[in-house]
């Protein structure tokens, strides 16, 4: 009994977990805090908008990193209860086992009626006894006080979400104006609206409208972007998020398409990949809104999915330059924005973003050309 004892000692649950889940929120919380004084400084930062876009993707990288740690305190706060519920009884009987042993008024108690050998023995028991009881004792302490860590931990960082989604959705207001009272954007291009609205109409497939894109282009101007061949497969992702399917993988209603689906968080910033020439910018066939970026000529990067754009056609936008948001923004959009639930399997971002290569209009497989590295 005494070696089934020790062993389940040995098999209680250890701290790491919790202590992981702490760590992982004390590193969030300072995240935020820098974030919250990058948008103190954009006020004054000479490029507004440069300033804006790190503050917002400083904001998002701390919030990720806080629903990651709230996420696991929650699961291993929900582990521990269960674990304690379960053994209610067998506690109830240690905590007894304990408060008989510490009651004992003196040694004679442990006299045995089989004189000194068997009261030898039974000494020699509960010497090997106590230890374990002891170390049980420790272990279910420790339990407790985690639980109790994991409750403060999660309301304190609830609170610093709270105020985290705050402020982005304030930098998200800024970098809106900032854009809107932008100038100096260089613009290689004017569009033509009589043959977009041409193209447009007369394209039944993005196959269509992309090999007919540069036709749209009026007064179109010579301009050397920076080579693209040294960065093909370590290219940022346009959003925060996560694959949800890739390249030519069917969808729930059996489509395949050749680019890849990137699940975001309602608002996420969508930034350029590169710089790159703005072909195009609007609704198109069933993608909703579209941006289509040319990096080099010949080369396409469709974006589509998203719920405000800050581009025009025609301009040309530098590497990480913000090209819109995501949508899905709304009164009740921060519960959802609070939302740990389904975080493994992308459930929670409720956004979806497609992202389509193409050379020579030839459809190319993103993940070759983008890392796709751990979401937050």
């Amino acid at each position: 009994m005494i070696r089934a004892l020790a062993l389940l000692v040995c098999l209680w649950p250890a701290t790491l977990f919790a202590q992981d889940a702490t760590a992982l929120a004390r590193d969030a919380g300072a995240q935020l805090q820098e974030a919250a004084a990058q948008l103190e400084e954009a006020d004054s930062a000479r490029d507004r908008v440069k300033a804006l876009t790190a503050t917002i993707k400083a904001y998002e990288a701390g919030l990720a990193a806080m629903r990651d740690g709230l996420r696991r305190a929650s699961l291993r706060e929900t582990q521990l209860t269960r674990q304690l519920a379960a053994r209610d009884s067998e506690i109830a009987g240690f905590l007894g086992t304990l408060q008989t042993i510490g009651s004992t008024p003196s040694p004679t108690s442990f006299l045995h009626p089989d004189g000194p050998t068997g009261t030898a023995r039974a000494g020699m028991l509960l010497a090997e006894l106590t230890p374990a009881l002891n170390a049980r004792a420790s272990t279910l302490r420790r339990d407790l006080e985690d639980v109790k860590n994991l409750r403060a931990i999660q309301t304190q960082a609830t609170a610093q979400m709270q105020k985290g989604l705050t402020e982005v959705q304030t930098a998200r207001t800024a970098l809106s104006k900032a854009l809107a009272e932008r100038t100096d954007l260089p613009r290689r291009f004017t569009e033509d609206p009589v043959n977009t609205a041409i193209l447009i109409e007369s394209s039944e497939t993005l196959d269509a409208f992309a090999s007919g894109v540069s036709n749209i282009a009026q007064n179109e101007q010579s301009i050397s972007l920076p080579d693209l061949a040294a960065r093909i497969g370590d290219l940022p992702l346009p959003a925060q998020g996560i694959v949800l399917r890739g390249a030519n993988e069917a969808d729930a209603a059996g489509i395949r398409r050749p680019g890849i689906l990137l699940g975001t968080r309602p608002g996420a910033l969508v930034t350029s990949p590169t710089a790159a020439t703005v072909r195009y910018q609007g609704p198109l066939l069933d993608l909703g809104q579209v941006v289509i970026l040319e990096p080099q000529p010949d080369t396409l990067f469709i974006l589509a999915g998203l719920g405000a754009v800050y581009v025009e056609t025609g301009e040309v936008v530098a590497t990480d330059a913000p090209i819109g948001l995501m949508g899905g923004l709304s009164a009740g959009s921060a519960t959802t924005e609070m939302s740990q639930e389904g975080e493994g399997a992308g459930t929670a971002r409720s956004e979806t973003l497609y992202i389509e290569v193409r050379q020579d209009n030839v459809p190319q497989d993103p993940a070759s050309w983008f890392r796709q590295g751990k979401d937050g």
